[in-house]
């Protein structure tokens, strides 16, 4: 098996403070699956992996990610459209580059070389303040929706804790006080426990 740390490219980097409101660019939600919903990224080495891929590609595509949580079969982000990027075009390179990386990467851990790993993602333009901070709370309290954690800032391979620390209080209750039932978010998965 690969060990993580002979692939990835250790400069993931993780924003310095949330931005709070929608870009001119376009905010968006993105929710990505695996291919049949397969439990693929189970474990520390794996989420780290996917988690470090996301944040270096969204970085590297000048992506300003403000929520993200990644499990097992799937992930979710809040993040707002580059400069001079009108409609949110470099989406698809990012979900692309994020897709195939990660993809060789997990196959040639477990000695397999065709096999699809990702199946789709459903993305979301946030055009409304409400909605935006709804999915802010709903991205970064999923690991407790999921069942992986009672608080959500416990679960490292999401946002939650980093949000905690580097937002207002004031903020942080805001958005945690949002309800998301109402929500038309794809995220009937069953995760792995293992993380």
């Amino acid at each position: 098996m690969s060990s993580y740390d002979d692939t990835v490219n250790s400069r993931a980097s993780w924003p310095h403070a949330p931005l709070h409101e929608l870009s001119e660019h376009g905010t968006y939600f993105v929710t990505a699956a695996t291919h049949g919903k397969e439990n693929i990224f189970r474990g520390a080495e794996r989420l780290r992996y996917l988690r470090d891929t996301l944040l270096t590609v969204a970085s590297d595509l000048n992506w300003e990610l403000e929520a993200w949580a990644v499990f097992s079969n799937h992930y979710h982000f809040v993040a707002h459209a580059p400069p001079g990027s009108q409609s949110g075009e470099t989406l698809r390179e990012l979900i692309r580059l994020v897709h195939g990386r990660t993809a060789v990467w997990v196959n040639r851990c477990d000695g397999l070389s065709h096999r699809r790993v990702w199946h789709n993602y459903w993305e979301v333009r946030l055009t409304y303040q409400k909605s935006y901070f709804a999915r802010l709370c709903y991205t970064h309290q999923n690991p407790v929706k999921h069942g992986l954690v009672r608080i959500a800032s416990h679960y490292p391979w999401c946002s939650a804790q980093w949000f905690e620390t580097t937002a207002k209080p004031a903020h942080v209750h805001t958005i945690y006080g949002l309800k998301t039932d109402r929500l038309h978010v794809v995220d009937d998965f069953d995760v792995a426990p293992e993380w």
